[in-house]
């Protein structure tokens, strides 16, 4: 199979181009601005994309899509999460898996993943690795874990599964050997007891209870004693989904000394504010953390421009709205948490971030693709050069949609952007040169996906 992308404006996290891409099976073989004027071989499939930008495959470097946390299941799954995340512009999923079973083995939860996945995924995924404890049999596994194509894998500082910090230590020290990298949830599990307990008592069923139960000092305090921890082991560490401005000041005086720190943050954090949980549905805001202030907002935009913050990922996880009244019906801190945002990330970060001149379109190219797979290890994936797989979408900038949950792909009952007009929509999808969707049409299948082995 032979085709030429033709007639649209190329972006990369290099620069912004006038020039044409070829592709041969599922590889990029060329990029040139004349490639259209030049004889193809009979069969070559010629795409004229006049007015459009093209851009390599969004990676999503923090999902949740088959997330299971006691007897809840998210809406989604691995087939109508992938599903969703191609409608977007999504290429490649990186998941996190959920606690296994108290005592399981390292390897456990992304050999369950793994096989759960199979034959069902529209896009490609690879998965991360997730500690529930820390003893000499897990530390004994990390190297076997890392080399099966897990280098990557997450630790807790709240919840029952959540690491001390001498745990800690031990696995970043042990990541570092390994060839490895940690990412780290951050909250003090204490702050969020404490405060917790308190307003489960005073406002069990104010939706404003859940972000006066995790404030911004909760997760600044974990950010940075996590911070001092990976300096002390010398191990780089990847933040994940930086909620705040205190936070965000942690992790840049880091980076000015030096150390090796990543930071990552969502769409959420950047659209939307705490304001959100006094409207009649708050409950569907229910996250951890949770949405922060109009400042910790704009810190944040500012971060992710000027390159403090290095991945826009979603942490999409689609707990409904149903699920939460439920479960949250005596008190709102028992709500699941998570919101689902797959299908909306490339647009949302497009029409607020690059047409509202927030991020410039190399940028946003490189915190939505090509910085996330770099850092991920996923060499073939989020460049447009010779050689990278084939995964491409092509953006209509015309394209303007309100969003609506009726109209999303997610089998999640809700949106936390439910009315937001958004403007910049895949036109076209493809993954490794087979389209998922094309012309606004769904192409692709379910097992189209493949898994993607990683390393660092």
């Amino acid at each position: 199979m032979r085709m030429l992308i033709t007639g649209g404006l190329v972006a990369r996290a290099d620069g912004v181009f006038n020039t044409d891409i070829l592709i041969e099976g599922d590889r990029i073989l060329e990029l040139g601005e004349r490639l259209h004027e030049a004889q193809q071989p009979e069969g070559t499939e010629i795409v004229d994309v006049s007015g459009c930008v093209v851009m390599p495959g969004g990676v999503d470097a923090h999902t949740h899509v088959n997330l299971t946390v006691g007897d809840a299941h998210v809406s989604d799954g691995f087939e109508a999460g992938t599903l969703a995340a191609a409608w977007g512009g999504t290429t490649t999923i990186v998941e996190h898996p959920g606690f296994g079973p108290q005592g399981c083995d390292l390897p456990h939860q992304p050999t369950a993943y793994l096989e759960q996945a199979d034959g069902r995924c529209h896009t490609d995924y690879a998965l991360h690795g997730v500690f529930q404890h820390v003893d000499d049999a897990v530390l004994a596994r990390i190297p076997e874990v890392v080399a099966q194509g897990f280098p990557t894998l997450k630790a807790y500082t709240t919840y029952d599964g959540r690491l001390d910090d001498e745990g800690l230590l031990q696995v970043l020290a042990a990541l570092r050997d390994a060839g490895g990298l940690l990412a780290v949830h951050c909250e003090n599990h204490a702050i969020t007891r404490f405060l917790g307990d308190k307003l489960r008592r005073e406002a069990p069923r104010d939706p404003m209870s859940h972000p006066r139960s995790r404030p911004a000092r909760c997760e600044a305090e974990a950010v940075d004693r996590i911070l001092k921890l990976a300096k002390t082991a010398e191990a780089p560490v990847y933040i994940v989904h930086l909620s705040t401005a205190e936070g965000l000041a942690c992790v840049r005086e880091a980076q000015k000394a030096g150390q090796p720190v990543i930071a990552e943050t969502c769409p959420q954090y950047l659209l939307l504010d705490e304001s959100a949980y006094a409207e009649r549905d708050g409950l569907k805001y229910i996250m951890a953390p949770p949405l922060r202030t109009e400042a910790d907002r704009a810190a944040l935009w500012e971060g992710l421009a000027d390159g403090s913050i290095s991945v826009a990922a979603t942490d999409h996880c689609s707990f409904s709205l149903a699920q939460k009244r439920e479960r949250g019906k005596e008190s709102v801190l028992d709500c699941p948490g998570g919101v689902p945002g797959v299908e909306t990330r490339i647009p949302l970060l497009f029409s607020e971030g690059v047409l509202h001149g927030r991020l410039t379109l190399p940028r946003f190219v490189d915190v939505v693709s090509t910085s996330p797979a770099r850092l991920m290890g996923l060499a073939s994936k989020g460049r447009l050069e010779p050689g990278a797989d084939a995964d491409i979408v092509v953006i209509d900038p015309t394209d303007e949609r309100l969003i609506k949950t009726r109209n999303l792909h997610q089998k999640a009952d809700c949106t936390p952007y439910e009315g937001m007009v958004v403007r910049g929509w895949p036109r076209h999808v493809w993954l490794r040169g087979e389209p998922i969707i094309f012309g606004r049409q769904l192409s692709g299948y379910a097992g189209q996906g493949r898994f993607v082995p990683r390393t660092l």
